[in-house]
Formats: structure tokens, sequence, C-alpha cells
């Protein structure tokens, strides 16, 4: 079968982001009536009987109850994510993670002190507090906001039809 397999936003009956799936369980939600196509691709799926354009955006016909807030794990991927896979020191690419306080000298894994950098930014501060080097933070870092978990899960680019409904449902 040489279908490619994208990925899909599923959307509550609210249109609040629930998770991530598969475009063929994206299709299957949709086949079986679950779901609705919001956002489609330009791609088509065909089957003996049926086509279908691929979903991008499918939202549930029922309320599906979430009962807690889902928090970002504090990841390598999520961290550049959030800092947009640049080097939070100097703006360049970034290609791993530094302590802004060093854990050596007390510094915590969270994600008020954690940041993507640059390997010579992070050969440059080495196990230095920021004050005893002439280096600066482009942006302070902090916890992602409520529907980060999105792009922190997928590591990739999200697809330009999700952000309508990520930025609407962000707190």
């Amino acid at each position: 079968m040489g279908v490619e397999l994208t990925r899909a936003l599923v959307l509550n009956t609210t249109y609040e982001p629930l998770s991530i799936v598969t475009s063929r369980r994206a299709v299957v939600l949709v086949i079986s009536d679950k779901a609705d196509v919001v956002e489609a691709q330009d791609a088509l799926w065909h089957a003996e009987r049926l086509s279908i354009q691929v979903p991008s955006v499918v939202r549930l016909r029922r309320f599906v109850r979430v009962p807690y807030l889902r928090r970002v794990p504090l990841t390598r991927t999520a961290v550049f994510a959030r800092d947009g896979n640049r080097c939070q020191y100097c703006g360049l690419a970034a290609d791993c993670l530094d302590h802004v306080i060093p854990r050596s000298k007390g510094g915590t894994h969270t994600w008020e002190n954690v940041v993507a950098c640059c390997r010579s930014c992070n050969v440059r501060k080495a196990d230095h507090f920021l004050r005893e080097t002439s280096m600066q933070l482009t942006r302070k870092p902090e916890v992602p906001r409520r529907h980060d978990w999105v792009y922190a899960s997928i590591g990739f680019p999200v697809d330009p039809a999700w952000h309508p409904y990520l930025l609407a449902h962000s707190a």
C-alpha cells in the first residue's frame, strides 16, 4: 500500500485540541461517523467504493471529557520546539541543551533552567553562571503554554491548518 502517512489534529466538540493521530486513523474516525473533517489536505485516498480527502483536522461528534490538564514533558525535542531550534545565546542553529544555572552549582533540570544552544556557546559558557560570562539569554526560558504539547510531541513543523485551533485555545 503506497499511502504516505501524515498526521491529523483531533479536536473535541468544543474545538479544543485533544490529540494527534495518523491520517489513516483520522480517516477511520470519519468513515465510522465518529468525527467530521474540519480541514483537509489536497490528497485523496481511494477504496473500492469510496474516495475521501485526507483529513488534516477532524472534530469528534461526541464530547470527550479530559480529567486533567496535559503538561508538556521536559524533553530535548520539547525544548528545541519551544526555542525554535535556535541557540538562546547567539541565535544560531541549536544542537544541544544548556542549564542556565549549571547543575553542578545547584541548578535544576526544569523548564525555567534549560535552553537550546549551539555547541560553541555551550563550550564557551561551560560550568559558569551567566553573570560570570559576557553571554546573555535572548529570552527567559519558561514552561510552554497549554497546547504546546502538540509542537513538542511531534518534533517537526506543524501543519499550518492546525494553527487557528491551537491559538484559539492557548491560555
